[in-house]
């Protein structure tokens, strides 16, 4: 939408104020996609929810194409917001329920490398079509989003069901059949399938997470009234989701045209190809970030993602304020913006979702993982929609200012609030919530235990 909106205001003559609209109301309207995700997998399966996902988002995409007038534009964009919404929700859950715990960190932070690949495809696809007449490159670079959702069709006949939701559901042969999938060894297997046993409360009488009876309480009634320690795991999978937002990655994104004109760069072409820079930086690091997750952490993922993003932040309102309009200000502009957006793909962005799939209790997951969704959604719509607005009224500099001490902010919400879940099985990570102690002693705690037991074995 970024490349593709230039065009849309010439052809359909759209005010400063529908352009906000557009763009934003997909992530605002994605929230409800996210709760209504976190039922439908609760009630139907994981995999046939990512399939409910990709056709409304196909429905809205093909109406956007075809869209004559602004109005019809935001039906098909409010329809794939809905789309968007069940899969960005669904995917992390999926995958960290079917994942093996040594490596569940990388095949969690997959759906955000195919999102990076969608913005750096979508860029590309900009520059490319940019040459067509404005009345058809806009829609031919929103019809290219339809053809990858094509493939969901067919991944689905492929991929089995979260062992997990199985389970949930009391088919446990079934569960124990897709386990033996993604681990061969057999004591392994069940041994795995005895954790979410008693984490689901079968054949226990209780539940998780809280130490009640299962039926006591339902999902929502629980996620309102929580525990101390689900309480915990709220504060830290709603607060990460919302840092990840509000500290503007979504304005680079959707506004980087827009912000390099403003650094000094007139010409079409170049901002469409300057953003094709933006979109390979923010693809290439996510893949740094899937070879660290699970070697180094969460955490120290975290720390580098956040400090790096608050320097580029401030470089870029620097960039805006003392050295725009010159060529060292464009410069600046550039590699900030490139900083930010490989900062954010090494750390916040991937570990983000795999955070949020990894700390609830099973029968909690769903529906937790997608308040943590909504809060993700509202804030990228509030940034999204009112950037423009906002940078009117304080500068582009001063917008960006804000976003810098936010993302400082976000270093000190990692160290006091976010545990590292490196390692863990899901069942073990549940059980860290509920030691009412400091982060980092129980991190300091577990290393000593950790070394103490190689010791032993050797």
């Amino acid at each position: 939408m970024s490349g593709a909106i230039i065009f849309i205001q010439e052809d359909l003559k759209i005010t400063e104020f529908q352009e906000e609209i557009l763009v934003g109301i997909l992530s605002v309207i994605s929230l409800l996609g996210s709760l209504g995700g976190g039922r439908a997998s609760d009630a139907l399966g994981r995999k046939w929810t990512m399939g409910i996902a990709a056709i409304i988002f196909q429905i809205g995409a093909l109406i956007m194409t075809l869209a004559p007038s602004f109005q019809v534009l935001m039906m098909g964009r409010l329809l794939a917001g809905i789309g968007i919404g069940f899969g960005v929700m669904i995917a992390p859950v999926y995958i960290a329920e079917i994942s093996p715990t040594i490596s569940r960190g990388s095949f969690t932070s997959f759906p955000e490398i195919f999102i990076n690949i969608g913005i750096l495809l979508g860029y590309v696809s900009n520059y490319a079509f940019s040459g067509f007449s404005s009345h058809i490159n806009w829609r031919i670079m929103l019809a290219v989003g339809i053809l990858p959702s094509v493939f969901i069709a067919f991944a689905l006949f492929i991929i089995p069901e979260s062992p997990r939701w199985l389970v949930m559901q009391n088919r446990v042969d079934e569960a124990r059949s897709v386990l033996m999938k993604t681990n061969e060894i057999e004591s392994e297997v069940e041994e795995r399938l005895s954790e979410i046993l008693k984490a689901a409360g079968i054949g226990t009488g209780t539940g998780t997470g809280t130490g009640e009876n299962q039926e006591e309480k339902a999902v929502w009634r629980e996620l309102l009234n929580p525990s101390p320690s689900l309480r915990r795991m709220l504060i830290t999978g709603f607060g990460i989701q919302c840092f990840q937002q509000i500290t503007g990655i979504d304005a680079t994104v959707y506004y980087s045209p827009e912000i390099l004109q403003t650094a000094g760069i007139e010409e079409k072409s170049r901002l469409l190809a300057a953003t094709v820079a933006v979109g390979i930086a923010k693809t290439l690091f996510i893949l740094v970030a899937i070879m660290l997750i699970d070697r180094i952490g969460r955490k120290p993922l975290l720390y580098v993602s956040t400090i790096g993003m608050t320097v580029c932040l401030c470089g870029l309102a620097i960039s805006l304020s003392l050295f725009k309009g010159t060529t060292l200000g464009v410069e600046l502009a550039i590699l900030s913006i490139c900083g930010n957006v490989a900062f954010f793909s090494i750390g916040i962005g991937p570990v983000c979702w795999v955070l949020t799939s990894e700390i609830f209790p099973l029968r909690l997951r769903a529906q937790a993982s997608a308040l943590g969704a909504v809060g993700n959604r509202v804030c990228s719509g509030v940034v999204a929609m009112s950037f423009l607005s906002v940078s009117r009224a304080i500068s582009m500099a001063g917008t960006f200012l804000i976003f810098t001490i936010l993302s400082f902010l976000s270093v000190g919400f990692v160290y006091k609030l976010v545990p590292e879940t490196k390692g863990k099985s899901l069942e073990q990570i549940e059980l860290l919530f509920q030691k009412d102690r400091n982060w980092n002693e129980e991190e300091v705690e577990l290393s000593d235990t950790q070394q103490l037991v190689k010791n032993e074995g050797n």
